[in-house]
This record gives C-alpha cells, sequence and structure tokens, in this order.
C-alpha cells in the first residue's frame, strides 16, 4: 500500500480563531515532543531508517527538531522586528546531512523537546495583537500572521508523526 500524502489530515487554515482555539493549539505544541517520543519508542536503528514516501523515520524526527528551531527564532525575530522577511532554509537540503541520515534520534527530541518548552512559555505569554504580528517568507512571498504560524505548526507536528505512526501501523512494530 502507498503511504497516504498526509496521515495526520490535511492542513486546514484556521483564519481568526478564537483565544480558546488559540490555547488548543499552544497545548498541541507543548504535548507534540512527548507524542513523537512515544511515536519512536522501541524502535530499532533498521526500522528508524524505514522510509515514509521521501524520508526516513529518522529524518523525520531531524526534520521535525530542525523545522520547530527555526520556527521558534522566527517567532522571537518576528516579535522584536519590524517588517521582517525570515531566513528559508532547504530542508530536504537538512535531512539530506549525515547527522539527520545517521545519527541517534534522542539528540533531536531532547532539542524538540527544549525548543517546546520555550516556545510554550513564549506563546503563553503572547497577547493577541503579538499573534498578528507578521513576517513575510521569501520563497513564497507571502505575508505570514503569527496566529496562522502556530496554526499551521500544531499541524505539522500531527503530521509528521501521523506518518510515523501509520508506518508502525503498516509493519505491526
Amino acid at each position: 500500500m502507498d503511504a497516504p500524502q498526509n496521515p495526520g489530515g490535511i492542513f486546514q487554515p484556521e483564519p481568526n480563531y478564537s483565544d480558546q482555539r488559540r490555547d488548543e493549539l499552544i497545548k498541541e505544541i507543548e504535548a507534540a515532543p512527548a507524542n513523537l517520543r512515544r511515536a519512536v519508542a522501541g524502535l530499532t536503528d533498521s526500522q528508524l531508517d524505514t522510509r515514509y514516501r521521501n524520508w526516513t523515520i529518522r529524518q523525520i524526527v531531524h526534520h521535525l527538531a530542525d523545522s520547530h528551531v527555526n520556527v521558534y527564532i522566527r517567532f522571537k525575530w518576528t516579535l522584536t522586528e519590524e517588517n521582517l522577511t525570515i531566513k528559508a532554509y532547504n530542508e530536504g537540503d537538512w535531512v539530506a546531512l549525515a547527522d539527520s541520515r545517521l545519527g541517534a534520534v534522542d539528540a533531536p527530541l531532547a532539542l524538540l523537546e527544549g525548543v517546546h518548552l520555550s516556545w510554550v512559555q513564549l506563546l503563553r505569554h503572547m497577547t493577541a495583537e503579538q499573534f498578528q504580528r507578521t513576517f513575510v517568507h521569501p520563497e513564497t512571498g507571502k505575508t505570514v500572521h503569527l496566529a496562522d504560524a502556530l496554526c499551521s505548526y500544531a499541524w505539522h507536528c500531527r503530521h509528521h508523526t501521523g506518518q510515523i505512526l501509520w508506518l508502525r501501523q503498516q509493519h505491526n512494530w
């Protein structure tokens, strides 16, 4: 069976969501590292090197840490700078590096946990006005509100953890 594109569900933008929904999204960000850690718990090196479409489970774990370090910094920049155009990075090139292809997953899991602890602390202290601050993504030229980035990255956690859980289910791991 071919792996589904979005086993955690298709991303659905949520413009103008409520304060309650924002709190729910922050809780998702808070829970994401533990969910990912559970998803990879007990996997062997061989299982970690199993591909889900283009990336192995190992690469997915490294990607989540890399991506969320970047988004945390983007939030900080957006809160402290005006008319910000963020620095983009090529995620495919990053997961092709030796650490992502061959390295243990303990370090990126710990990094993700630390980043999310700091990020959640920041998110919980942000005002509604701060969530309306924006950055520009240089590759798309789109202006992104921090509220929309929060929604997108909560989905991002579900998306990649869902890929790993799908593989576990298919292989009965």
